[in-house]
């Protein structure tokens, strides 16, 4: 079949990854970055129940987990961890108006466009309003209010009925391993986009590649 859609992560794709702001606040703190972000967001390999993993499922407050990862921070002498501290670094290089253009591109070219992110409610007034989620996607599927979470199949799978294309039909681009072997395993075709911007220029190569889109 031929592609007829590209669905898209946000952070990390279209705005920094927040986990380089942990692996930086890892380095001030003289904390191993891997520690830092098992932590902080726990495991992005797995849908567990981390009070991260919970938040993005919609299933406790912002609030809650903060505290919840704060006393497991300093649990056994370790230093307080703020995931608020940490995120406050999400997308403060600006947005990654080359995503932006390549979203275009596909649209121009006929294709479908979505964002699949896993995120908090209380984040939407902030994220939302970075693009032009109007004009860019067809459907924005955010993990916090259907309540699941990327790497669990079904998310993918709501992804893919919303817009009513098959798995063989789209293309997925996102920053996490984890969420792109889930997807692939569905018969996604798939972009791992590394974690630093110079990564950007190859990610838009593979998805020019993938989908046929126009250069």
């Amino acid at each position: 079949m031929s592609i007829r859609a590209v669905i898209f992560d946000f952070g990390g794709v279209f705005v920094d990854s927040p986990f380089d702001a942990a692996v930086t606040a890892a380095a001030n703190l003289d904390v191993d970055p891997a520690v830092m972000l098992e932590i902080v967001f726990g495991s992005y390999e797995l849908d567990t129940d981390h009070a991260w993993h919970r938040l993005e499922r919609g299933e406790l407050p912002l609030t809650d987990a903060r505290e919840l990862i704060m006393a497991a921070s300093t649990a056994e002498g370790g230093p307080l961890l703020d995931p608020f501290e940490l995120l406050m670094a999400l997308g403060g290089g600006g947005v990654r108006d080359e995503m932006v253009d390549f979203v275009r591109a596909a649209r121009s070219a006929g294709l479908l466009t979505s964002i699949l992110t896993n995120n908090a409610q209380e984040f939407a007034d902030f994220w939302r309003p970075m693009l032009p989620l109007d004009e860019l996607f067809e459907d924005v599927v955010d993990s916090s209010f259907v309540g699941l979470r990327k790497p669990d199949p079904r998310i993918f799978e709501l992804a893919l009925e919303r817009l009513g294309v098959a798995a063989s039909e789209a293309v997925f681009i996102d920053d996490a391993p984890g969420n792109v072997a889930a997807a692939s395993q569905l018969g996604i075709a798939s972009v791992l986009i590394g974690t630093k911007r110079s990564d950007l220029p190859q990610a838009i190569d593979e998805l020019h590649e993938l989908t046929g889109v126009p250069r």
